[in-house]
């Protein structure tokens, strides 16, 4: 089996792995490069690294109609809750959990996390995805700075990390070619960038870099394209 990712523009990814539909950081309603609408989905498991409107915009939307379980933090799942949606899973960070196909453990992140009508969105966090039946393991660093223990997260042996390159509400090119020094993984995919004013970049030359001044190897998709992991 294997895992296929496809980038929805900004961090949003749909993923099937092996054979289970996910989605990360569902933004598509508002986001001028959404590769997918969101009634084009239909996860398991909607996966969420933090609260702010540019990753949870279709969450519920999602939810609603396809039952799919969300994961995120504990805050989060409450304030789902709240919402009258109870198929939640709660987890914190350092927190691990088992959905059948897959793992989940939530890691560190350096950023913010409030929702847009002002709710507490608890930690910010990373996700580690272990797929039991191929082996895989993906990070998705969600929002987040630079910070050194990356290098820990790396000690787990990641297939795929999912970096965001933005800079200005992120860590940019510069520091994120220092994170894939200290996480090693085989192929790194950039995110959270030329959404908006402000995190333009040119994503070619980051890619150059990545093979240049790393191991790993760089993997650039238009809105819409997708890779697959054997």
């Amino acid at each position: 089996m294997a895992i296929t990712f496809t980038w929805l523009g900004h961090s949003a990814f749909s993923m099937n792995i092996d054979g289970h539909d996910v989605v990360f950081d569902p933004f598509l309603t508002g986001n001028p490069l959404a590769g997918a609408t969101p009634e084009t989905l239909n996860p398991e498991i909607i996966f969420l690294s933090h609260a702010h409107g540019d990753h949870t915009a279709d969450v519920m939307n999602i939810a609603q109609r396809t039952n799919a379980l969300i994961v995120c933090n504990n805050e989060m799942a409450g304030y789902y809750r709240q919402k009258g949606y109870d198929n939640v899973s709660g987890q914190n960070t350092g927190g691990s959990a088992d959905y059948g196909f897959a793992t989940c453990k939530l890691t560190l992140a350096f950023h913010t996390s409030t929702f847009p009508d002002g709710a507490n969105g608890g930690h910010p966090n990373g996700l580690i995805i272990t797929a039991k039946q191929s082996g895989a393991r993906l990070y998705f660093a969600g929002d987040t700075a630079l910070f050194g223990d990356m290098a820990y997260i790396g000690r787990a042996g990641i297939d795929v990390a999912f970096l965001p390159i933005g800079d200005y509400y992120t860590m940019g090119i510069d520091d994120s070619i220092e994170a894939v020094r200290l996480v090693n993984p085989r192929f790194v995919v950039p995110m959270h960038y030329n959404t908006f004013a402000g995190i333009q970049q040119n994503a070619g030359d980051w890619a150059n870099r990545i093979s240049s001044e790393t191991d790993a190897q760089p993997i650039v998709l238009d809105p819409g394209g997708s890779f697959t992991v054997d």
